[in-house]
């Protein structure tokens, strides 16, 4: 019945590739206002294929103009997005199968642990209400190998009391930030990039600063405690994100770490 449509193992690749390539741009536009880009233009792409079937001539023409013409703007529009993932390809060393396979983590989120964020929230709040400075950082899909190999490598599972100390003041790794990667701490004593951003408030510090830049080049999520007045800030892709209170902000955690 199927006999004309022909069929073989190339054009399975090529739909696997696709369908990797659709999942990373997917992780990377997740909960960015970018995400509703992309779906306008899936929706005038499927237009234009429409009237092109269709043989409407003028109007496909112009929206086959209008996407043709668009490369640059969206390359101006994705360019967080893109510098992301081209971080991703460049930081991955392919010839390390647990590096390589720690970017395809929809491939093992079987084994994969998950990260504890109450505890991690927790030791926030006991360090906030003693205005101790901290800064810690979430990995995700991007690895963060090319930052831990800056600080000091640990492999201790999350804990609140082991988080406390490393911030405790008169500690010698409560510098810098503490990386945590599938619920261990897996460096401390990080040095972050930093954010040359001018739409920060003056009075944000280089730990607001640390924690932005890191957010603006790899998909880490960032939770961190003003020293100054013991607040709590949580940042994802370069920007902060609001919350009421310790529930709405261990939800919102949980969803971005999922």
């Amino acid at each position: 019945m199927f006999d004309f449509i022909e069929f073989s193992l190339l054009d399975v690749l090529d739909i696997l590739l696709v369908a990797i390539l659709l999942y990373y741009i997917y992780k990377l536009l997740k909960g960015t206002v970018a995400i509703n880009i992309v779906i306008g233009i899936a929706l005038i792409f499927i237009i234009w294929q429409v009237t092109l079937a269709l043989k409407m001539e003028m109007l496909s023409g112009i929206l086959g103009y209008l996407l043709s013409g668009g490369v640059i703007a969206l390359i101006i529009v994705f360019q967080q997005e893109i510098r992301k993932f081209l971080l991703m390809i460049g930081t991955t060393n392919f010839t390390s199968k647990r590096n390589f396979f720690k970017q395809l983590k929809f491939l093992q989120t079987e084994i994969a642990l998950e990260v504890d964020t109450e505890i991690i929230l927790d030791a926030c709040e006991n360090l906030s209400k003693t205005k101790t400075g901290a800064l810690i950082v979430i990995e995700r899909t991007n690895s963060l190998d090319f930052l831990i190999n800056t600080g000091d490598k640990m492999n201790a599972l999350v804990n609140e009391a082991i988080l406390q100390s490393i911030f405790y003041k008169n500690s010698p790794l409560h510098d810098g930030a503490l990386v945590i990667r599938d619920n261990f701490i897996v460096a401390t004593r990080v040095v972050l990039p930093i954010s040359d951003s001018t739409k920060i408030p003056s009075r944000f510090g280089l730990r607001h600063r640390a924690a932005i830049g890191v957010s603006e080049k790899t998909d880490a999520v960032c939770l961190l405690v003003s020293e100054e007045t013991g607040e709590i800030s949580y940042i994802k892709d370069g920007e902060f994100v609001l919350f009421s209170d310790y529930t709405e902000l261990n939800e919102k955690l949980r969803k971005d770490l999922m």
